[in-house]
């Protein structure tokens, strides 16, 4: 047993058993090993949760981190420096941690004292943009990195710039388990006699286990004894996405094969003990993995280190570990390969047992109790390089805004199986009103951003579906705009469909987000078609809260759909109308769109902001941050708070601006209009002006009281100059869950880049 010297307590940070999936096993295996061969530590675990009730773990689970919780990053990280951790090991993948391309987990590392060990579980070749600027700060931040493969040192290097000397390459670590005939095992699964083809692990898409299936009846017709177990639960992401369908799809074809009696689907997630009898029992091993850039795979490194013969296609682990004859590479997609492979190696025992003893003899640098023998030696090279990472405590300004966490009561309380109610009486929904397509095109928006932020629940789904069925039964294919007040029982109110040229935009604006911003291909392809057809019907209003509302839905849809001719000139042609209003209407001292301010207000020059952003118009872009840094002057109290233009008089050219009554609307457009200003123009004052306008709902504003009601999730519906008014309706509610998660999102993006956050403090210092 090796001495682990100075080395005292270790973290592990990753997902973790009982969670299904390949790193919670890898970590759970790599804690047991740690923890075995080098008692006098304390190796501790920090897992990452994607279900909001967590899991069951075990005692050396310290502390939990939510997924999509920023904030329970930094709190893991003051966990971490307060109880003295020497090392830290992180598993990285970028789906299991929150925020765009898993970033939240920078927030954590930046905040921790000891240094950091990165086991890379994924290093791909072509990553995008947001990918790559995790991976340079992962990179960054950590002491030693570790791949499982030279290619992974290789891609680090020529990929990445990673320093070689900053890199260790360790394998996969595998179970102990002795050579054995698979005669052995097989008895224990009522197989024995028969030749036995094994697939384990969490059956998804890409493993190509249909190909396999499709092989088999060739396999049949030279070996009819001949078995193919198919071991794993499917995915749990892929289960609450789209159930069994794959599993599903997989026993159909079976059938149609007329190979059902010789395929067995094991649907669980089996326990370690357990696995190793099936693999054991197992003369080959088939990996018909589709994605050829998988730099690691467990599930190989377990059937190869215990002496199997594997058939695999080429991803990157396979080409590695298979090479010098210790396996058999396929091309991917052809089930002709594998069959041919597969009755080759069943007809040619000394060679399939030639393969696995090659197998197994390299399997045993690969075993667990040498892999944490390794891990060790990198957590001293990491100690012996790193520099001691002690910081002073931060200032109140230096965490970042205190962001209310998500509560939905009030938003689904507001909710039936039609849609959004449109008022409340306090806090219980007003029938009488009824509902209008502006409130549902809100809901729907909103609840794409919680889909990109991870707080997309069952009851959030539910409450989109009704949201996108009201928008959908709102729709004129005669006029190609959309209805918008309809009564409690259901019957559309007036001549609503000729009358709001806002509703159209606000619609737009809705089904452009869905396309631009949504992962569910249902709801993408949906909106895509209403908006093709809504889209050209925007040209012909007169509204330019309408332009605006529908050049923030065109720039969405043509994030995903930038050849789309009709898009392209329908943001042409409103942003120019909008350019012409403001010039036409402008002075010196009056910069703005028309002659008087009303509502809805700062959306104005952030459609000109986005527009002249993308279609690379200066002026256009000049004009919108010139028109939102004079609004932001005349929506500030004396006393430096936010304080909106109020609904009682409004503001008109050579008036003065109506104070009271202050609608939490204005404070919206404004949060997300700054925001915008910010991410164009990196100007860190725009950072505090949208932080200015949230802190309106919280109490930062002329009476000192909150309007968002913590108690029940919703917003109030504006500010009196005496009062509140504590009814809370649909528009108020969304305007403050809109700025929340935009707010997140923009927190997001400040830690995910230090020197954004940096200025940022020094424009609240300035």
């Amino acid at each position: 047993m090796s001495e682990s010297s100075d080395i005292r307590r270790i973290a592990l940070i990753g997902d973790y058993l009982p969670r299904k999936c390949g790193i919670a096993t890898y970590t759970y295996d790599l804690r047991h090993a740690l923890a075995t061969q080098y008692p006098q530590c304390d190796v501790v675990v920090v897992p990452v949760n994607d279900l909001p009730e967590g899991y069951d773990y075990p005692e050396e689970v310290r502390f939990e981190i939510q997924e999509q919780e920023l904030d329970g990053y930094r709190r893991a990280a003051d966990y971490l420096n307060f109880n003295d951790v020497d090392v830290i090991c992180l598993q990285h993948e970028y789906g299991i941690f929150g925020g765009t391309a898993g970033r939240y987990i920078l927030t954590l590392l930046r905040e921790v004292h000891a240094p950091i060990v990165t086991t890379l579980h994924t290093v791909l070749q072509q990553p995008n943009k947001d990918q790559r600027s995790v991976m340079l700060q992962l990179a960054d931040l950590s002491a030693r990195l570790i791949v499982m493969t030279e290619r992974g040192r290789m891609m680090l290097r020529e990929v990445y710039g990673v320093a070689d000397d900053k890199i260790d390459v360790i394998p996969h670590g595998i179970p102990d388990m002795p050579f054995v005939d698979p005669n052995f095992y097989k008895d224990q699964f009522h197989v024995e006699g028969k030749h036995v083809l094994l697939t384990f692990g969490l059956l998804s898409p890409n493993k190509g286990i249909e190909y396999a299936l499709r092989a088999l009846p060739r396999i049949l017709r030279e070996f009819p004894e001949t078995v193919y177990i198919v071991l794993g639960a499917t995915h749990p992401n892929l289960v609450r996405e789209q159930g069994e369908t794959y599993r599903l799809m997989l026993q159909r074809l079976a059938q149609e094969l007329g190979v059902h009696r010789n395929v067995l689907f094991y649907n669980r997630f089996v326990e370690l003990k357990e696995l190793l009898e099936f693999i054991g029992a197992a003369d080959i091993y088939l990996t018909p993995y589709l994605n050829r850039e998988q730099i690691t795979s467990g599930t190989l490194a377990y059937s190869f280190g215990c002496g199997k013969a594997v058939i695999s296609t080429p991803y990157w682990h396979a080409e590695e570990l298979l090479a010098d004859h210790r396996g058999v590479l396929v091309p991917p997609r052809d089930s002709e390969a594998i069959a041919q492979a597969v009755i080759e190696l069943l007809a040619d025992e000394p060679r399939r047992h030639a393969m696995r003893k090659r197998a197994y003899l390299l399997g045993r640098e690969m075993v667990w109790q040498n892999v944490a023998h390794r891990f060790m030696e990198s957590f001293h090279r990491a100690r012996s390089v790193a520099t001691p990472r002690h910081r002073r405590l931060k200032t109140l300004d230096e965490q970042g805004a205190v962001l209310p966490p998500w509560r939905f009561d009030h938003l689904l309380a507001l909710t039936d199986t039609v849609g959004i109610f449109q008022h409340a009486k306090y806090a219980f929904p007003d029938y009488a009103h009824g509902y209008c397509t502006d409130d549902n095109s809100r809901a729907l928006l909103l609840t794409v951003l919680l889909e990109e932020l991870g707080q997309f629940t069952p009851s959030v789904k539910r409450a989109r579906n009704a949201y996108t069925a009201f928008i959908n039964y709102a729709f004129d294919p005669q006029t190609h705009r959309f209805q918008n007040f309809m009564s409690f029982d259901r019957r559309w109110l007036g001549s609503s469909v000729d009358e709001s040229d806002d509703c159209l935009g606000r619609a737009i604006w809705a089904l452009g987000t869905c396309v631009g911003r949504s992962q569910d291909r249902g709801l993408q392809m949906w909106a895509a078609q209403l908006f093709d057809r809504a889209v050209g019907a925007v040209l012909s209003t007169t509204s330019p809260r309408a332009w605006a509302f529908a050049l923030l839905g065109i720039h969405e849809y043509l994030r995903r759909l930038a050849g789309d001719r009709q898009a392209s000139r329908a943001r042409e042609t409103l942003a120019l109308q909008l350019l012409e209003l403001y010039e036409r209407t402008a002075s010196d001292d009056w910069p703005w769109f028309e002659d008087i301010v009303t509502y809805s207000n700062a959306k104005l020059p952030h459609a000109l902001i986005l527009s002249g952003r993308w279609m690379e118009h200066g002026g256009m872009l000049d004009v919108g941050l010139k028109s939102l840094e004079w609004l932001c002057q005349v929506q500030k109290a004396p006393s430096g708070c936010f304080r909106p233009i109020g609904n009682d008089g409004f503001y008109p050219r050579g008036g003065s601006p109506a104070l009271y009554d202050q609608q939490p609307i204005e404070a919206q457009a404004t949060v997300s209009a700054c925001i915008e200003a910010y991410h164009t123009t990196k100007d860190p004052r725009w950072v505090e002006e949208a932080r200015l306008a949230f802190e309106w709902f919280l109490g930062r504003n002329d009476l000192g009281e909150p309007l968002y009601d913590s108690r029940t999730g919703g917003c109030r519906d504006g500010l009196h100059e005496d009062r509140l008014n504590e009814n809370q309706g649909a528009e108020s509610t969304l305007a403050f869950l809109l700025s929340l998660a935009e707010y997140y999102l923009l927190e997001a993006a400040l830690e995910s880049d230090p020197e954004a956050r940096r200025s940022d403090l020094a424009a609240q210092d300035a």
